[in-house]
């Protein structure tokens, strides 16, 4: 057996995945600890001795300080990178040397989980310099592909929905200071949700109009992929404070820059929850910059079948990008993403995309995938039985070896982090 290590667990996915991984890693002779943040922890970790914060944010650091030299902790797990408990989190552990692994669900979706050292987006380690990416494939087995471990999106939004609502409705009794740095209320939020999916028959039949007329037309389009507003990755990865900043830069370089004749279509995310209006957000943007009968916004439709069929799209840093590159379609990139690479994405500015960018480099887009899968994915699910049990066993080995992110995918300070302060990120 390897050296007997301690792992703190902090917040997790609302599923059984993160005390099953608790239970290996006690059966393999490691201790484990759990701090319970709000209610919603505590619903979903089913393990005897978990440690129910109570305290405000402000005093989170000195606890969990005091916590961490108490217990001896040698190894802090979280899934949400950019939590704010979690970042104090991050801070204290690489002041002291602790081992971080950030988990979050697989940028190689659906049957993957992504696993990183430290961080994401703006501050994963996963090189961005093409050599390095392909001397990692090069030693690197091909990925498995095959869909083994599938799960519904019931299941994957009703627990997202039971772990927020006892968050909401229940840590007022034991976690009265919880701060859940929620964008929206989640009641608030879910019932805006409800409502637009009772309205989503005649938002799909305009969507499949419109992709009729764009993809069968005879004007050539443009495909941006919208997030949901109160996704980190925009928050924290992104020099956009609203997604609203975004939409309105590119229509305003879509007008003066994009050939005459295209158009520009706008993807709402299929599960945002409507309180944003983005119909309204995007038209009013395309009427200042005089190209409202260019552009269009739909909610619904098929979102593989725009990007395999556009001229190129845009994004914030979506996963949509990963597709967009494997399906061979241009990319710009407005925010901070891992796969933002030269060779897979447009390196000029946005002005020159309209007219300049060109497909991702065939060869680089296999190898990167090779590398990405190798050394950041693990084949698994957090809902799936199997998938689980699958998913857990390799991370335990890759726990107990320190071999997250390895070999050679851990690249110190993180790289992208040069592009987050030339957008003007605070990082």
């Amino acid at each position: 057996m390897s050296e007997r290590r301690v792992f703190l667990f902090l917040q997790g996915p609302p599923s059984r995945f993160w005390y099953e991984l608790a239970e290996a890693l006690d059966a393999a002779g490691h201790k484990t600890l759990r701090v319970n943040l709000s209610a919603g922890d505590w619903l979903y970790w089913r393990k005897r001795g978990a440690i129910n914060y109570r305290g405000s944010f402000k005093a989170w650091r000195s606890w969990l300080e005091a916590l961490i030299e108490r217990e001896g902790v040698t190894d802090i797990l979280y899934y949400a990178d950019r939590l704010p408990y979690h970042v104090v989190a991050n801070e204290i552990a690489r002041q002291r040397g602790i081992y971080v692994t950030a988990v979050e669900f697989g940028y190689l979706r659906p049957d993957w989980i992504t696993v990183e050292r430290d961080g994401m987006s703006t501050y994963s380690h996963f090189p961005n310099d093409p050599e390095i990416i392909r001397r990692i494939a090069d030693h690197a087995p091909d990925p498995d592909f095959e869909i083994k471990y599938p799960y519904t999106f019931f299941q994957e939004a009703s627990n997202e929905v039971i772990y927020n609502l006892a968050s909401l409705f229940l840590s007022w009794m034991s976690f009265p200071r919880y701060h859940a740095d929620k964008y929206y209320n989640p009641l608030k939020d879910y019932l805006s949700t409800l409502w637009r999916l009772i309205r989503d028959r005649w938002q799909r039949k305009y969507a499949k109009r419109v992709m009729r007329e764009v993809i069968l037309g005879p004007r050539p389009f443009y495909i941006f992929a919208l997030q949901l507003q109160s996704d980190y990755q925009i928050r924290d990865n992104s020099p956009y404070s609203r997604l609203h900043e975004a939409i309105d830069q590119t229509i305003a370089s879509f007008a003066r820059n994009a050939p005459l004749g295209t158009v520009l279509v706008f993807k709402v995310h299929p599960l945002d929850n409507g309180l944003e209006r983005w119909q309204k957000v995007v038209m009013a943007s395309a009427r200042r910059h005089d190209v409202r009968p260019r552009v269009r916004v739909i909610d619904g439709g098929n979102l593989n079948r725009l990007v395999e069929t556009a001229l190129g799209t845009i994004l914030v840093n979506s996963t949509v990008g990963l597709y967009a590159i494997r399906a061979g379609c241009p990319l710009m990139v407005l925010g901070v993403a891992v796969f933002d690479i030269p060779g897979l994405t447009f390196q000029g500015t946005l002005d020159e995309f309209w007219t300049e960018a060109e497909p991702p480099d065939e060869e680089l887009r296999l190898k990167f995938i090779r590398a990405l899968a190798a050394t950041t994915q693990v084949k698994g699910s957090f809902y799936n039985r199997e998938g689980r049990k699958v998913a857990i066993a390799e991370m335990v080995r890759r726990l107990e070896a320190r071999t997250v992110n390895e070999p050679g995918a851990f690249i110190d300070p993180p790289p992208r982090l040069e592009k987050a302060r030339r957008l003007g990120m605070r990082v």
